[in-house]
């Protein structure tokens, strides 16, 4: 959980204030997740801050949800040019990838567990994109 505050605060993802009126909150809470290496054993324990996203109204909190991907018979056909020109291939991983997008519109969500706000009637207004957010694919 301290790794994934760590990267929210430098990220900027929200700013705690106290919530303007005739705004909606939505909750949020933790996921852990034990991640296995090959032989089984444990590599790492993940947390993620997630969005509960049964609490997003369309057209309040995410107008599209569309991102495009990528359909697996190209990335076959990218492959297999590569491979056939003996072209190197390298793979990126980008860590906390959601955590970078900006948001347009105004969502808050609740203090989340480990933070200590100031006021109890205080939430935090995302200024980028949680996981689950169901805008978060398309930002």
């Amino acid at each position: 959980m301290d790794v994934e505050l760590d990267v929210i605060k430098v990220n900027n993802t929200w700013v705690i204030m106290t919530l303007p009126p005739n705004k909606i909150i939505i909750g949020c809470r933790w996921i852990f997740k034990i991640q296995y290496n090959s032989d089984g054993f444990i590599d790492r324990y993940k947390a993620r801050l997630v969005a509960k996203d049964h609490n997003q109204l369309e057209g309040l909190h995410f107008l599209d949800t569309f991102s495009l991907v990528a359909k697996l018979t190209t990335v076959r056909l990218l492959l297999a040019i590569a491979s056939s020109q003996c072209w190197s291939l390298k793979q990126l991983n980008v860590s906390n990838a959601f955590l970078q997008n900006e948001l347009h519109e105004d969502v808050y969500t609740k203090v989340s567990h480990g933070l200590k706000p100031s006021s109890p009637n205080q939430v935090c207004k995302l200024q980028h994109s949680l996981y689950d957010l169901k805008k978060a694919g398309r930002q």
